[in-house]
């Protein structure tokens, strides 16, 4: 029998779908839910530029075998057509039914060029020939000029201008680099409404200016999104000049996706689709502007607090750590744990900066799969090199979008003397690791820091991740024997506590499930409970199915895809499948089994997708500590414990909101900030009762 198995582009599709249903929340603050607006947009992007584009081009080359879901490439993509369409109109009619009003009764409001008083005509006329009529260029279309090859994602004016007796086209980009929306002034003293315009609907007011001796006869804003994915030759000499060589190639992919508005004019719309050479299926018309990523930037416009959540302000520094001028020592004494965003991420920022200047320090080896634009960490690391420390550096140049990033930061690290891997051919890095060298009296000690997410000082503020501290002696030979795996030509070794894909860590979880159903069988203690982003592999799908049916309760936290099918009779009856999607994005993995009754847990960086198991670098380690372990028992406890951001999933595959009858009130996101707010307040206390205060690494900062 074949398993039951949703198809993960769809799976992707309903994941969008509970974002977009926390815009429609009329419980979220307005400004919150046009991020969530924004988020969805976004996310539909990058859904295009790579998944979309892949089917498209399996269609494309006739492939008509199936997929593990028993869809054939054509089968799928009419289904995500369908499927994408109809959340296409709900975006704008979350926009303009559900959100617009409620801006506006909050003093916020979006006008048009004819609702402008003459005031503000005149403040628009002067900020169009000062700010935007010098960086436009008007691109004519006719015999001897082609249609110009726009970028991806960008925002363009198609234009129909009347020359005699026949009529040419013409395209205005609008500029990136100015601000989406400009607020006007007031006329009124007394109206305390703020009022924005758009800036395309400034260029489409002022085309005459730019087309002097034509007459407009019609305009149309409109956005192409192209295949995306690189096409990476890793049988090269050199990969970073092969991924810059593919980077410009992406700018030219094919197009997958137009956006129109709705009502464009008809000679227009032909024009467009005839220069895109775009199917009607790939059209898509909105009622209402385009590219709703810049709700993002309005989300966070200055003095509406009010109209935002309470931002969750993390301890620094976190209890682990509170008490402590040197973490080198506080990890000797003990493992240590940190939750962001709850607890600062400056404790991993810490680490890498005494590391850097720490004299006994011999050597630092990281790995790094997306950092900031600004990276505190790649600062560390630079100054680590000049401080002559050996510091090696593995940048994963195949981070998807991140490609540019990655190879700017790669050339900064070079140039200072760091020794910089750019991954293992065919494989992608994305474990998340830290090993710092140090030399203490006649020994040399080791200290690591492993987690659950990036290096990256800003998505730490709003990715919920956990990182472990630690200095124990096995760890610290795992992780050794890894960067000389990522650095070198050592072969795989057998880790002591590591589970590294690869090799080794799809056998691991597949025997970990089977123990657990075989435990079951025996009338021995069972369960699963697990945290991931994505659930797609067909195999730890299948092994599932086998626990459900011996009895093993099998529990996850599945925040985006999930192929898996729970609640089927006689196949599935025993799992269950819930979504947090809240105010942060919940990133952290987590493993626990229950082992017979002495339950084991793991974190690390892999989902449990065929990529992650095959196809990449990752690592996941056991939490061993007792109070740490305790605390991630605890971690688990809480979100699932959640009735405020949680969803269940159906047998037919429907998400829907858990049943808060009869439950407490809680929102897992705002309980790990209250208790991250006590645990600092109780290391406080005991700080100050203790004998041998030590001077805390930063200043202790508490949420009011």
């Amino acid at each position: 029998m074949d398993i039951p198995y949703n198809n993960r582009e769809l799976s992707w599709m309903d994941f969008n779908y509970r974002v977009l249903e926390e815009a429609f929340e009329k419980e979220n603050p307005v400004l919150e839910r046009l991020k969530f607006l924004a988020i969805t947009a976004s996310n539909l992007d990058e859904f295009f530029m790579v998944r979309v584009a892949g089917v498209m081009d399996e269609m494309h080359d006739g492939r008509k075998n199936p997929d593990v879901s028993g869809l054939t490439p054509k089968q799928l993509f009419k289904k995500l057509s369908v499927k994408v369409h109809d959340f296409w109109k709900k975006q704008y009619s979350c926009l303009n039914r559900s959100i617009m009003p409620v801006l506006n009764k909050n003093g916020l409001m979006f006008i048009s060029i004819d609702d402008l008083d003459e005031k503000q005509k005149a403040f628009i006329d002067d900020y169009f020939h000062k700010m935007v009529f010098p960086v436009l260029t008007p691109l004519a279309v006719d015999t001897s000029r082609p249609f110009p090859l726009l970028a991806n994602k960008s925002l363009n004016i198609a234009v129909r201008l009347r020359s005699e007796d026949e009529s040419v086209f013409a395209v205005v980009q609008v500029p990136s680099l100015l601000p989406r929306f400009i607020e006007v002034p007031q006329s009124d003293e007394k109206d305390k409404t703020r009022k924005f315009i758009m800036l395309e609907d400034i260029i489409m007011d002022k085309l005459d200016v730019l087309f002097e001796l034509y007459k407009i006869e019609k305009f149309c804003p409109f956005r192409v999104i192209r295949d995306s994915d690189l096409e990476i030759d890793e049988d090269v000499d050199n990969l970073l000049v092969e991924i810059q060589r593919s980077i410009k190639k992406r700018k030219r992919g094919k197009p997958v996706r137009l956006e129109l508005i709705k009502h464009c004019d008809e000679e227009l719309k032909h024009f467009l689709v005839e220069s895109f050479d775009v199917e009607e299926d790939e059209i898509y018309e909105s009622t209402g502007p385009l590219d709703l990523t810049f709700f993002s930037k309005f989300g966070g416009l200055d003095g509406c607090d009010k109209l935002r959540f309470a931002p969750i302000v993390p301890v620094n520094p976190p209890a682990d750590f509170y008490g402590y001028d040197d973490c080198f020592k506080a990890i000797r004494e003990k493992d240590r744990l940190v939750h962001h965003p709850y607890e600062s991420f400056d404790a991993v920022l810490n680490f890498v900066k005494q590391a850097a200047s720490d004299s006994n320090v011999l050597a630092i080896k990281q790995t790094l799969y997306r950092v900031s634009g600004n990276s505190p960490i790649i600062a560390a690391l630079i100054k680590a090199a000049e401080n002559g420390k050996q510091v090696t550096v593995l940048v994963e140049l195949k981070a998807r979008f991140d490609e540019e990033n990655n190879i700017q930061w790669a050339k900064k690290l070079e140039k200072a003397g760091c020794h910089v891997i750019y991954g293992l051919t065919g494989l992608k890095t994305h474990c998340k690791i830290c090993l710092v060298v140090r030399k203490e009296e006649d020994t040399i000690r080791r200290y690591l820091h492993m987690g659950t997410g990036n290096y990256n000082d800003i998505t730490a503020r709003f990715y919920t991740d956990i990182g472990l501290f630690t200095c124990k002696e096995e760890y610290g030979e795992d992780a050794s024997s890894l960067f000389n795996v990522l650095t070198g030509y050592s072969l795989p070794p057998e880790y002591n506590k590591f589970i590294v894909a690869p090799k080794g860590m799809r056998t691991f979880f597949e025997q970990a499930i089977i123990k657990e159903t075989e435990n079951a069988k025996n009338g021995l203690p069972s369960g699963i409970t697990v945290k991931v982003n994505s659930l797609v592999d067909p195999s730890i799908i299948n092994l599932l199915y086998k626990a459900s049916q011996a009895g093993v309760k099998v529990t996850m936290i599945v925040r985006g895809i999930c192929c898996l099918v729970p609640g089927l009779k006689g196949i599935s009856d025993n799992i269950t499948i819930y979504s947090i999607v809240g105010q942060l994005l919940e990133h952290s993995r987590i493993f626990k089994f229950e082992n017979a009754g002495d339950p084991i847990i793991f974190m690390g960086s892999a989902d449990w997708m065929p990529r992650n198991l095959d196809r990449r670098v990752e690592l996941v380690f056991p939490i061993e500590d007792p109070d740490i372990k305790k605390r991630a028992f605890k971690i688990l406890e809480i979100m699932l414990s959640d009735t405020v951001n949680m969803r269940i999933q159906k047998p037919d595959t429907t998400y829907h909101m858990v049943d808060r009858r009869g439950k407490k009130v809680v929102n897992s996101q705002l309980e790990f900030s209250k208790r991250a707010q006590k645990q600092q307040k109780a290391a406080i206390k005991n700080n100050i009762n203790s004998e041998e205060v030590g001077k805390p690494i930063g200043t202790p900062q508490l949420p009011k």
